[in-house]
């Protein structure tokens, strides 16, 4: 199986997955090469940004000035690979990858959020060119495990963002008023973010209050939950400058244009699960993204993994809301 690749200005290490496997084997080194050559390129591009894209519209001017268009694919590696009722729907990386390609190279897409290991084949692919590079940091918060709120940072640290010339980092916050393992997390991503702003590196918070029904976990998306998710999470570390929040749209959707007032602090939307009414998430994300602190969207398997089977059409869309 071969991904289909965007449009890059260097030749990938690895053409296809067979070279990215024989690589990963014989000449470990080639991950490093290839993060140190990739061309970079700013977390937003603005009206007056220089862009080398597919077209010479988008040469001209972003198709969406300002904001991010982000696919997620950080699941695997907490142990998250359910989509819908398919429970082991991103367990074959070879398929992940083909569609992650296939996304990544759709006009308007401008990076995406991944774990080490997927990054690594990306870079390898040379997927990566001229994206924005997102590091999955903790990772430890195993899906349903008895200690999935105390979520250690078993992923990227900020000097691993760093030394692969990566853009942000990502961090999942959810806390249990119930659950002391909460308490862990909490500290310890207030220093990540400490660490971060240290290295002027973005890093996006995703806050949850959360409480366990029939012993699994469940994310409070009520107003109220939302609220004050983002209110504690804004108020992390010694310095906010390089925060952004990543949260998802409330219950009812008409909370959030007051929900979004907690705030001052950049935020993108999350996908979560949509389950088969992906028309009804565009519907909600579109009004959400007219609220001024809401800079873009960060969606993972509602659109790798649409129902109809359409990665492109369900990707092209999300890009069209922006």
């Amino acid at each position: 199986m071969t991904p289909a690749r965007p449009t890059a200005s260097a030749t990938p290490a690895a053409p296809s997955v067979r070279d990215l496997v024989r690589l990963r084997a014989e000449r470990p080194e080639a991950i490093a090469e290839a993060a140190a050559r990739r061309k970079r390129r700013p977390l937003l591009r603005t009206a007056g940004t220089a862009v080398t894209a597919v077209t010479a519209s988008e040469r001209a001017r972003p198709p969406h000035p300002g904001r991010l268009m982000i696919i997620a694919a950080d699941h695997p590696a907490r142990g998250a690979l359910a989509v819908g009722d398919r429970a082991l729907a991103m367990a074959n990386r070879f398929e992940l990858l083909q569609r992650l390609c296939l996304a990544l190279s759709r006009p308007g897409v401008d990076g995406v959020l991944a774990s080490a290991d997927v990054l690594d084949d990306l870079l390898l692919l040379g997927a990566l060119e001229d994206k924005v590079v997102m590091g999955s940091m903790n990772r430890g918060g195993l899906a349903g495990a008895a200690f999935e709120l105390d979520d250690r940072f078993t992923g990227h640290r900020p000097e691993d963002l760093v030394r692969h010339g990566f853009d942000a980092g990502k961090l999942l916050l959810r806390i249990d008023h119930d659950d002391p393992g909460s308490l862990d997390t909490l500290h310890a991503a207030a220093r990540t973010i400490d660490a971060m702003a240290a290295h002027r590196l973005p890093v996006f918070v995703e806050p949850f209050l959360c409480r366990r029904v029939d012993s699994r976990l469940r994310n409070d998306l009520g107003a109220a939950a939302v609220t004050t998710s983002i209110a504690i999470a804004s108020g992390l570390a010694g310095t906010s400058a390089y925060t952004w929040l990543k949260v998802p749209v409330t219950e009812d959707p008409d909370d959030m244009a007051q929900v979004m007032e907690t705030s001052t602090l950049p935020a993108v939307l999350l996908g979560g699960e949509v389950g088969d009414d992906l028309d009804g998430a565009y519907g909600k994300w579109r009004e959400a993204l007219r609220l001024p602190t809401v800079r873009g969207l960060v969606v993972g398997r509602s659109l790798l993994y649409p129902v109809d089977g359409d990665v492109a059409g369900a990707v092209d869309t999300a890009v069209s809301l922006l």
